[in-house]
């Protein structure tokens, strides 16, 4: 029955961007959750595709190619088409994959995933390295602009060329921020989900000085993993929920554990 599914009655905010935010919606309204979407954030082209065009055409030059998220994958693999580039042409490269997202992203492609680390972040990749294999090796990283630098500066450190190419970038979403505020205040969110650092920055941006502790203080935090809880910290936010596999698989189940207990005080 409709009433015994863990979610029932409760209102999830998803400020994932609208393009992708659709598994993850219907995963907690599967579980009984109304879903409430407020994307903070928009996945665009970059300004230009030069440097990743480049990339492309100079693709035997890469002893590693990198991938840190789903639309890293997505824009690369769309311009690699337009050059009609096969999957066989990535022959005697090797691919990384920041997560098991990313790595299903590159199979969907036919593309042989060579690592995908236990932890789904950077410094796990890096883990799985050898510093001294990557002395003089040249890695692509195509990503968005502004991420993390622990890669790039890592493997510089090691002797490594990296190319760093925006092969996508992001936008802040345009929703209604005066209607999200009052739903807030009025407590007719049970919890606000943040998937990635990006997310939660632009919700703060959104709230325009407004105190983010302050809005959430009767409404519960889930963070994706440690990453985008660490930048909902800094933020004066603090994280109720965070997964042990860092997926929106994993973000759901471990939601829903956690109303499963209020459910049961």
């Amino acid at each position: 029955m409709k009433r015994e599914r863990p979610l029932f009655g409760r209102r999830i905010l998803v400020t994932r961007a609208r393009s992708q935010a659709g598994a993850f919606a219907r995963a907690i309204e599967q579980f009984g959750g109304e879903v409430v979407e407020f994307p903070t954030i928009e996945i665009l082209p970059p300004e230009s595709f030069y440097a990743l065009d480049e990339a492309i055409r100079g693709m035997t030059r890469y002893y590693w190619i990198i991938f840190t998220s789903v639309n890293g994958v997505r824009y690369f693999f769309d311009r690699f088409q337009k050059f009609k580039r096969s999957v066989r042409d990535l022959k005697g490269i090797r691919i990384a994959a920041i997560g098991p997202e990313t790595a299903r992203a590159l199979e969907s492609r036919g593309v042989a995933v060579n690592l995908v680390p236990r932890e789904y972040q950077a410094e796990a990749i890096l883990q799985r390295l050898d510093p001294r294999e990557m002395n003089g090796r040249r890695v692509l990283l195509p990503r968005a602009r502004g991420a993390r630098d622990v890669l790039p500066k890592t493997l510089r450190a090691w002797g490594a060329e990296v190319d760093v190419i925006e092969s996508y970038r992001t936008a802040p979403g345009k929703g209604d921020i005066a209607s999200l505020r009052r739903s807030l205040r009025g407590e007719k969110v049970d919890m606000v989900t943040f998937t990635s650092s990006s997310t939660v920055a632009n919700f703060v941006a959104l709230l325009d000085g407004e105190n983010p502790a302050e809005l959430l203080a009767h409404t519960a935090v889930a963070c994706i993993g440690p990453i985008t809880r660490k930048t909902a910290e800094e933020k004066g936010i603090r994280a109720d929920v965070v997964p042990r596999d860092y997926t929106i698989p994993g973000l759901t189940q471990a939601i829903v554990e956690y109303f499963k207990m209020q459910n049961e005080k």
